[in-house]
């Protein structure tokens, strides 16, 4: 009997309905839009700040030996001890490996350039763009180009494998005179350096130290220095989650976390919880966060997503208020209705059970529509500001529809309370 009279109440007042309709569906298409972008921006955020370099720097352990001496921080194995290049691919069996982007190696010696009065500048090695297979993933590829985007070539990248072609700074490069296509015979530094005569292929623009140097293929330098497949730093790229409250006590120390907090720690692509696994899988480097870059990460994604979080609360008031105006105008409309109910023994709770009923009605109906709606609009915005399309999470629809009920119910909660004031004898006799 209850769904008979639902059924036939809720297509009387179809204007009214319809508004309220429209109201909750542009409610929920913005909602979802918001959704779906809020769920997908910390990926794509993260994607586009990894223009900035690489967010994770992975030196040899004894990096981390200090002594005082004489009031001054001495390290004796500084630069002695390097990181065994075959180990590298073990980055990709972490946890999180779908997470690393992408790395680079380096290794930086002193070499002296001819006909400049023996002038020392750094040599730095290290892979350009070279495809790495790893487990898994046949066509991973490492190297500056893919970790360092900024980097800038004014000319030719040199090939990994191109043993006679060099990258000079442009620094050096102003200094010197040097342009693409000159020949530099560069001999590294010390008893064992060995010499070799380079191509300039390109001017490199980095806006950092490299400016100042030369840079060459690996395993060039690696011959040259007479450390073949050793490295002294990877820089690594990994997309991952912005900081919060449970990270910053892990990057303090995870051995003060309980066994529930380490286990979601230990399974949230937080920076901190990378770099742990990166030295469970090569125990004899440290890999240290690159905070600059990992905290404007963070902070940008936390940013957009309070933004989001403040105009779905605002869709979600607005919405509601002009609900709550077409329910005051429909139970007044319908006074006679709900004091002959009333006559005929229903009880309050009862008519507002049916009234509520309408409106959870109205929010399904609105919150699906709404759903298709906020898609398109996703998509729109996504295009428009990524350059992309926004992924949909099925979760969205549950959630939005949830919202729409609730944003209906809301709106109808405080108007049905003028149910109460309705006194059947008044309304059917047209007292109000």
């Amino acid at each position: 009997m209850f769904f008979l009279m639902l059924r036939q109440s809720f297509f009387r007042g179809r204007k009214r309905k319809a508004l309220a309709t429209i109201t909750i569906v542009l409610a929920a298409s913005l909602i979802t839009a918001l959704m779906n972008i809020s769920i997908d921006v910390g990926d794509k955020m993260s994607k586009e700040m990894k223009s900035y370099g690489a967010n994770i720097n992975m030196v040899p352990k004894s990096e981390n030996i200090s002594l005082e001496i004489g009031g001054v921080d001495y390290n004796p194995l500084e630069g002695q001890v390097l990181i065994d290049q075959k180990e590298l691919p073990k980055i990709k069996d972490i946890f999180w490996h779908n997470n690393i982007v992408g790395y680079a190696p380096f290794l930086k010696v002193t070499a002296e350039l001819a006909g400049s009065g023996k002038r020392r500048v750094p040599l730095v090695g290290t892979e350009f763009d070279r495809v790495t297979p790893v487990a898994g993933d046949e066509e991973f590829r490492t190297g500056v180009k893919v970790v360092n985007p900024y980097w800038q070539v004014h000319g030719e990248w040199p090939a990994d494998d191109d043993g006679g072609a060099i990258l000079a700074g442009a620094g050096l490069a102003r200094e010197m005179n040097l342009k693409a296509g000159d020949r530099i015979r560069v001999k590294v530094a010390g008893e064992k350096g060995g010499e070799e005569i380079f191509t300039v292929k390109g001017i490199l623009t980095t806006s950092g130290a490299e400016e100042s140097g030369l840079v060459a293929p690996l395993q060039v330098v690696q011959r040259l220095a007479g450390l073949e497949g050793k490295v002294q730093s990877v820089s690594v790229s990994a997309l991952t989650v912005p900081e919060d409250k449970l990270s910053r006590k892990a990057r303090n120390s995870s051995d003060k976390l309980d066994s529930a907090e380490y286990d979601r720690w230990y399974c949230t692509a937080y920076v901190s919880s990378i770099t742990h696994q990166i030295e469970e899988a090569i125990p004899n480097v440290t890999a240290r966060p690159i905070w600059q870059v990992a905290a404007s990460e963070g902070a940008v994604v936390n940013k957009i997503q309070l933004l989001m979080i403040v105009v779905t609360v605002a869709a979600f008031i607005a919405s509601g208020l002009g609900i709550s105006s077409l329910m005051v105008t429909t139970i007044m409309e319908r006074s006679r209705e709900i004091g002959l109910m009333k006559a005929l023994g229903a009880a309050d709770w009862e008519v507002y059970l049916l009234f509520l009923s309408e409106s959870a009605v109205v929010g399904v109906v609105g919150g699906l529509l709404g759903c298709a709606a906020g898609y398109g609009l996703s998509q729109v915005i996504g295009l428009s500001v990524f350059g992309s399309t926004v992924a949909f999470s099925p979760i969205v629809i549950p959630v939005n529809v949830a919202i729409s009920v609730m944003i209906a119910l809301a709106g109808s909660l405080m108007p049905s309370r003028l149910i109460t004031k309705l006194y059947p004898a008044e309304v059917l006799h047209g007292r109000r």
